[in-house]
């Protein structure tokens, strides 16, 4: 599921578990003396500026295929993606004009420009406007500079309202469209480079499960787990974390507000991830302290199975919502539906530099897939006043089918790495 950034408080002194579930995963990993976690993204190569202007020469062939003029776009992922700009959020408009004629043109606040001469590119102009001017005004004055003053301006789907309201006030000759065609057609379909990103953020959070549950005991609170989890990403070299529930609380997909501390025989339903460069892993594994009952293991192996017949399902050409009905028929022949009645959720996210992004895993969705997609693969059973299970790797869609990212695909409910 979803990951958000979170402070972790960093505890130290709990005991390695010597029995139950930890002792019979970790034992042999021990006695093997495997070498402590180092960082694994000393090496790792950034994007380049070569990469990022790819992106803008996509975004406008995009612009030109779908008869648009300009893409405005505010502080957000997406001006991240094409131009590796980070700004802050605020009621003073800042941006970039992404055209079809030349490089991007940016407005600012006059006071921020000395700023924004600091990571704007050297060849990109920046137009300032004053606290008593209109911004909006001015994005009208760079459209008619461009020859598009009665032209179409798609607007990022993240601009806020009151500058889609602004420009109606300011630009009344403009043409205003939805420009995710735009962000959603050049960020939905990952390079190499970043699946690779993307891969290793993936093994990083698998690490730092494995390496957290080893410190598994009872008594330990939630927040002892996800110490243990930013721990073991910090030392891989990336910032990251995971949020556990317990016993009768892993029946909540995204968690119960209710404090419960681990018990023997508890299932323990684990969510989190990382990034790396910027592009995210999200992982969710489930496994139970102590011996899985009988009907904890039935329940695991039966969202295992919808798990891996979804990845078999994917090639190429297949419709989005098709991988979510495989994995949702599996759960239901096994007697746990119909729909959502307990597999609650679609079954998948498309995920790259945010966590949860286009395209998604769910019925209605007929798009269909194609090489380069990222996804979440994440069904689940959630069986309120008992427990849940929820399995979750990320893959991406090749010329032949589907890859889990990161390895470490679960093989058994005390398995969960596949070792």
């Amino acid at each position: 599921m979803g990951f958000s950034r979170r402070e972790f408080l960093r505890i130290g002194g709990l005991s390695i578990a010597t029995y139950g579930f930890a002792n019979n995963l970790f034992s042999s990993m021990e006695k093997s003396e495997k070498p402590e976690l180092k960082n694994m993204v000393s090496n790792v190569k950034p994007l380049t500026p070569k990469d990022y202007q790819k992106r803008i020469e996509k975004a406008k062939r995009l612009l030109a295929e779908h008869n648009l003029d300009a893409l405005f776009l505010t502080s957000s992922t997406n001006l991240i993606y094409f131009t590796n700009v980070r700004w802050w959020r605020s009621e003073r408009t800042f941006g970039a004009v992404i055209n079809r004629k030349g490089n991007p043109i940016w407005i600012c606040p006059a006071f921020e420009l000395e700023r924004a001469q600091e990571r704007v590119p050297k060849s990109n102009e920046i137009r300032v406007w004053e606290e008593n001017e209109s911004p909006f005004k001015l994005i009208a004055g760079i459209m008619k500079d461009i020859g598009a003053a009665k032209g179409r301006l798609a607007l990022g789907p993240t601009v806020r309202a009151f500058v889609y309201y602004g420009l109606q006030k300011d630009a009344p000759g403009l043409e205003f469209v939805n420009g995710a065609v735009i962000t959603e057609g050049c960020r939905g379909i990952k390079t190499k480079k970043e699946i690779e990103y993307m891969d290793l953020a993936n093994k990083i959070t698998k690490l730092a499960y494995r390496e957290a549950f080893k410190h598994l005991r009872e008594g330990m609170s939630s927040d002892d787990l996800s110490s243990f989890i930013s721990d073991a990403h910090q030392k891989m070299g990336v910032r990251g974390g995971g949020w556990p529930q317990f016993g009768p609380n892993s029946a909540f997909p995204h968690g119960s507000s209710v404090i419960r501390n681990l018990h023997q025989n508890d299932a323990i339903v684990l969510d989190g991830g990382c990034s790396v460069e910027g592009y995210r892993s999200d992982v969710t594994r489930t496994i139970v302290f102590g011996k899985p009952s009988d009907k904890q293991r039935k329940v695991w192996d039966i969202v295992k199975k919808a798990q891996s017949e979804a990845l078999k399902a994917v090639r190429p050409g297949i419709p989005c919502e098709y991988i979510d009905r495989v994995a949702r028929k599996v759960i239901e022949d096994a007697g746990y539906g119909p729909e959502y009645k307990y597999f609650t959720h679609r079954l998948g996210h498309g995920i790259g530099m945010d966590g949860h992004e286009y395209p998604y895993l769910v019925q209605g969705n007929k798009l269909k897939l194609q090489p380069g997609m990222t996804f979440s693969d994440e069904p689940g059973i959630y069986i309120y006043g008992e427990f849940g299970v929820r399995l979750e790797d990320c893959f991406v869609v090749k010329e032949d089918g589907g890859r889990f990212l990161g390895g470490m695909e679960s093989t058994a409910i005390d398995k969960p790495f596949g070792e």
